[in-house]
C-alpha cells in the first residue's frame, strides 16, 4: 500500500458520512479505488443530487464540479483535487460568443432553443437556462435533442459538432437542416437568417481525445488483424469513425456492451484509455478488450493519488477544528447558479 492510499483510507475513516468522493470513468485507477461512486456524467449528476454528505469531492474536470456544486444544498461544499483541470471542449464555447451568438439568432424571429452538452461551464449552462434550454450528456443526447426541438423552431447544439451530428444521424434530421455556425469575431458574425432554413444549429467544438486522435484507418487496421472482432466508439467521434465502427455510445454504454459480450469475444473500444484500461484488466482471460488508438486526456489526468490525499488531509484539519478548509471550494455565483440549475435540471426531469 503506498502513502498516499494509506493516508486516504485514514482520512476517509475520521470523516465517514461527512465524505463522499466521486469519480469519473476516465480517471486514473489510483484515483477510481478510492471514489465511492463512479459513473458517466449523467449517473454522476444524478447521483449528486441525492447526497447528503458534508463534502463532496469531484475527481473530473471542472464543468463537472461546477455541476455538482449546482445540485448541493447550502450546507455542502464541492471540492476538487485540482481545479485547473479544464476541458479543451468546454473552453471552445465561452459564455459571451454564446451569448451573442443567440442575440444574433433571435434577430431571425424564429425561436432557437439552446442545447449545451455537459461539457460546458456553468456560466454557458446560465445562458442557455436562461433561453428556456436545458443540457444533454453523450447518454440523452437523442432524447434531450427531440426535447428542445418539440419546444422551438431549431436547436443551437453546443459545443460537440461530432456528437450533435451523431444526434442527428440517430434521429433522422437530414444534412439539408442541418448547420454548422460560424462564432467568429465573438459570435457577432453570424447570419440571423441561418436559423430559417436549418432545424439544428451546430457548434463548431470538439473533444481532441475522440475527434482528432480516432481515426477510420485505425478501425481498418483493427478489422484487419482481428476480422472477428466488433468495435465501439465514442459519439464524440467524427460521424465517418462512428459509421465505421459497429456501436457507439457513452462510457456507460460502452461499459454495459463489453459486460453483455460473449465469452471469446474481441472488443476495440474507441475511448479514453483509463477506461479501457480498466476494461481490459476487469475481462483479462474471458474477452480480449483492445484499446482503438491509446488516447489519454491531460485534464482528467490531473487529478491524482497524491492531490487528493493532501485534500483530504486538510478536509479532516477542517473537521476537527471546526474551521474551514485551505482547499478553495467549487463555488457558482447565486444568479450564475440559478439558470445554470434550470439548465441540469430540465434534463434531469426529462430522463428520470
Amino acid at each position: 500500500m503506498s502513502n498516499a492510499t494509506q493516508r486516504i483510507q485514514d482520512a476517509k475513516n475520521t470523516l465517514g458520512s461527512d465524505l463522499v468522493i466521486l469519480g469519473h470513468h476516465y480517471q486514473h485507477d489510483s484515483v477510481i479505488q478510492h471514489c465511492d461512486l463512479t459513473g458517466d456524467s449523467l449517473e454522476l449528476a444524478r447521483n449528486v443530487a441525492g447526497l447528503s454528505s458534508r463534502y463532496i469531492v469531484f475527481c473530473g474536470v471542472i464543468f463537472m464540479g461546477e455541476s455538482a456544486a449546482l445540485l448541493v444544498d447550502k450546507n455542502q461544499q464541492v471540492f476538487m483535487p485540482d481545479l485547473d483541470a479544464s476541458c479543451i471542449m468546454s473552453d471552445m464555447a465561452p459564455d459571451p460568443v454564446v451569448y451573442n451568438v443567440l442575440e444574433q439568432l433571435k434577430k431571425s424571429g424564429k425561436k432557437v432553443v439552446p442545447l449545451t452538452y455537459v461539457n460546458s461551464s456553468a456560466a454557458v449552462k446560465a445562458v442557455v437556462g436562461a433561453e428556456d434550454g436545458a443540457s444533454c450528456t453523450s447518454a440523452n443526447a437523442g432524447t434531450m435533442l427531440q426535447w428542445c426541438l418539440d419546444r422551438g423552431d431549431s436547436v443551437l447544439f453546443l459545443p460537440d459538432k461530432n456528437l450533435a451530428l451523431n444526434t442527428a444521424d440517430v434521429l433522422g434530421i437530414p444534412d439539408a437542416e442541418r448547420r454548422v455556425i460560424d462564432i467568429t469575431r465573438g459570435g457577432r458574425n453570424i447570419d440571423p437568417n441561418v436559423a430559417l432554413g436549418a432545424k439544428l444549429l451546430i457548434w463548431p467544438g470538439c473533444c481532441a481525445i475522440h475527434s482528432i486522435r480516432m481515426k477510420v484507418s485505425h478501425i481498418e487496421q483493427a478489422r484487419a488483424a482481428h476480422p472477428d472482432c466488433t468495435i465501439i466508439v465514442h459519439p464524440e467521434c467524427s460521424p465517418e469513425v462512428v459509421q465505421a465502427a459497429d456501436v457507439s455510445g457513452s462510457t456507460s454504454k460502452i461499459i454495459k456492451y463489453c459486460e453483455e459480450a460473449p465469452a471469446g469475444a474481441t472488443i476495440y473500444i474507441g475511448t479514453e484509455i483509463n477506461l479501457v484500461e480498466r476494461l481490459m484488466k476487469r475481462f483479462a482471460g474471458e474477452k480480449t478488450i483492445i484499446p482503438l488508438q491509446r488516447s489519454a486526456c491531460k485534464n482528467m489526468a490531473k487529478n491524482t493519488e497524491d492531490k487528493l490525499a493532501f485534500l483530504l488531509e486538510d478536509l479532516v484539519q477542517a473537521h476537527r477544528s471546526g474551521t474551514p478548509p485551505k482547499a478553495e471550494p467549487v463555488t457558482v455565483d447565486d444568479e450564475t447558479a440559478a439558470n445554470a440549475r434550470l439548465c441540469l435540471e430540465r434534463m434531469l426531469e426529462a430522463c428520470s
